[in-house]
């Protein structure tokens, strides 16, 4: 029997978790008419918006299958509407399983904390199965039938598509209604988080599940995937068939592990819910250690494989760590943020960026010994499964990632409803449970880009018959260059984005307050579904544009100036995106943590010209964490995978020979 089964055995393990997920959620009370009418809302506009995205994607995907199958096959172009396919499924079902598992988390925490956790992470876990789930059937689908791994990429890159555009456009949605509610609610009437008089609170709430549900969902299967076929591409000329079916084996381990350490969170009564999440993640952890040392002892003889995965387990643990120690409210970097509002927002802007830059030298550097190590033990296969060594939980990293949305969704629905304080208690203290695992989440999400980037990156090498590259060739230094200015200019157009729908935002729910009678006295009721459409408007209109540079770029260098100048544009972005996604990641979560070290009574606490400056300075760090930051980490593996797509007719059409 070929192993790889066991694989696909795997994958279908997953999805079949995630079905029973789903249906311990549904069996669940669903909570009070006044919560399910509420939730509803939150329901109908996520799905709206998804619905409009999709006959977008639909458009882009079409022309790029018809190109696809001219210029490389048809079994490529198939292989990318199958990773299309499987991407938006991913991220389309784990968001229509978080906006039904949100009231019956809110309503479950009216019985206690623990139920209401339990709730809320199976909530989560169904997105973290059914990505990892659809990522690894996808690819062993196609490599049982015969496929050879090269024509695989194409599955990979229908899944960057569809998460790119996925982040952008939910990152763009949900920060546009973000700081409008922010600004105009918390710093102009003084009002709340989630007071149901804010006409922008649902399409906020709307926004959390489309940009870090659905957008993370996609994020996390792109990286997955990818990482796996870079990993197959490099392993299949280093060791041959093991070192493809390698990858594909130590993502099984992955998936049972993952489904061990979420059945494994089942927190006791007074127990820090954090402390119950973290021996979840630390079960899945332990557990694919051990069995990828004797995976990689039986494939391979010897432990040089398995050290080279350990490099990558232990990089994500520290990446993880290390994004604590800059974004946490109880450490020293965030509370000097904080401090610094009681002179006002510039100040805050200033101490927020320099804590920004600043952040970005440790995990450099760790991410640089771990490149260093996984290539000593195992050469560029190494780099690749170092990256494979921290994406093996990643069903339990999405798993805590979509629990921290559910649970903000779920403090909302309290917050409106007039459950009253005691519950509120309750979905605060998990709200601040899930800030902290989306940060780690982020983190995460980052580090593992730049390995698979990388490893991505040599299988380009590799399929362009690049041996030898030299920085002083002109060529390659057109295309660093290039590849570095790319990062800024689509950053920039990704805040630009959110700039403008914040603006829009912000006129239309002053206007509200302004021509609604007795709207902030609570007589009456805001418009909501205005908010939510000029959302999801700006969020259709902008996400489009970027999808199209990362395609065209490299295309356009590499028919132009040849293989060279696309290795230099791929070294170039990987630096640019790499380091600047750190510094808007751990400078954005800081900037939002302080305000909420802030709001819990420090420096004067709600309500003061200091917690005005922090709510400024948070509107500033949520398109950095939330819009263009985690966008960059796709870029880079994006443009990345075309490369290796187009690699060969890089060398047979190239249009400016030397």
């Amino acid at each position: 029997m070929d192993l790889a089964i066991l694989s696909l055995m795997a994958g279908l393990s997953a999805l079949g978790f995630a079905t029973y997920s789903t249906w311990s959620i549904l069996k669940k009370e669903p909570g009070t008419p006044h919560m399910r009418g509420i939730s509803d809302a939150i329901r109908e506009g996520a799905q709206a918006y998804l619905h409009e995205q999709l006959k977008t994607i639909t458009i882009i995907v079409a022309v790029l299958t018809i190109i696809l199958a001219v210029v490389l096959g048809a079994f490529i172009a198939t292989a990318f509407v199958l990773g299309a396919l499987c991407s938006t499924l991913a991220g389309y079902v784990g968001m229509k399983i978080a906006v039904r598992a949100n009231v019956r988390t809110a309503y479950a925490a009216r019985t206690g904390l623990n139920e209401a956790l339990h709730v809320a992470f199976r909530g989560g876990a169904v997105t973290g199965m059914m990505v990892v789930g659809l990522g690894l059937l996808g690819i062993c689908l196609l490599y049982l039938i015969g496929v050879n791994p090269s024509q695989i990429v194409g599955f990979g890159f229908g899944a960057s598509l569809i998460a790119l555009l996925a982040r952008v456009g939910g990152g763009i949605y949900t920060k546009a209604a973000d700081v409008g509610a922010d600004l105009v609610g918390k710093v102009e009437k003084g009002i709340p988080e989630d007071d149901p008089r804010n006409p922008a609170v649902i399409a906020d709430l709307v926004g959390d599940n489309v940009g870090d549900v659905a957008g993370m969902g996609s994020d996390l299967f792109e990286s997955y995937v990818g990482t796996i076929l870079a990993a197959m591409l490099i392993g299949m000329e280093e060791y041959g068939k093991d070192g493809v079916v390698f990858p594909l084996l130590l993502q099984a381990t992955g998936i049972f592990s993952t489904i061990v350490g979420i059945l494994s969170v089942r927190p006791s009564e007074g127990s820090n819910p954090q402390s119950a999440i973290n021996r979840g993640m630390f079960t899945a952890g332990l557990l694919t250690t051990i069995l990828t040392y004797f995976l990689a002892q039986q494939t391979f003889g010897k432990p040089n494989v398995f050290y080279a995965a350990l490099t990558g387990i232990a990089t994500a643990i520290t990446l993880g760590l290390l994004t604590q120690y800059y974004t946490s409210s109880d450490r020293p970097s965030v509370q000097t943020i904080a401090k610094s509002s009681q002179t006002g927002p510039a100040i805050t802007i200033l101490t927020g960026l320099a804590m920004g830059m600043r952040s970005v030298a440790l995990p450099i550097l760790v991410v640089c010994g771990a490149i260093f190590l996984a290539f000593e033990f195992a050469e560029l296969y190494g780099i690749a499964i170092a990256a494979m060594g921290m994406l093996s939980v990643t069903g339990m990293i999405v798993t805590v990632d979509s629990f921290g949305s559910i649970v903000d969704n779920a403090g909302g629905i309290v917050e409106m409803s007039g459950l009253g304080p005691k519950v509120r208690e309750i979905t605060d203290a998990l709200d601040s449970v899930g800030n902290t695992t989306k940060a780690i989440c982020k983190g995460f999400a980052i580090g593992s880009a730049g390995l698979a980037a990388m490893a991505l990156f040599s299988a380009f090498r590799s399929a362009a018959n690049l041996e030898v590259i030299s920085i002083t060739d002109t060529r390659f230094l057109i295309g660093l260059f290039i590849g570095g200015a790319i990062v800024f200019l689509f950053s920039a157009y990704c805040l630009e984005a959110v700039g403008i729908g914040a603006f829009q935002m912000v006129e239309e729910v002053r206007r509200q307050f302004r021509e609604i009678p007795n709207l902030m006295e609570g007589g009456a009721k805001p418009d909501y579904a205005r908010c939510v459409d000029i959302s999801t408007r700006r969020a259709l209109k902008s996400l489009m544009a970027p999808g199209l540079w990362a395609i065209i770029t490299p295309i356009a260098i590499g028919f132009t100036l040849g293989a060279k100048a696309v290795a230099g544009l791929l070294a170039g972005s990987i630096v640019s995106a790499f380091v600047l996604a750190l510094l808007m990641a751990h400078a954005g979560t800081a900037w939002d943590n302080a305000k909420k070290f802030i709001e819990a009574g420090h420096f004067g606490g709600k309500g003061t010209p200091t917690h005005a400056a922090a709510v400024v300075g948070d509107t500033i760090g949520d398109p950095f964490k939330d819009t263009a930051g985690p966008s960059l980490d796709i870029l880079m593996k994006l443009m990345s995978i075309i490369s290796v797509l187009f690699a060969t007719l890089f060398i047979k059409y190239l249009l400016l020979p030397y």
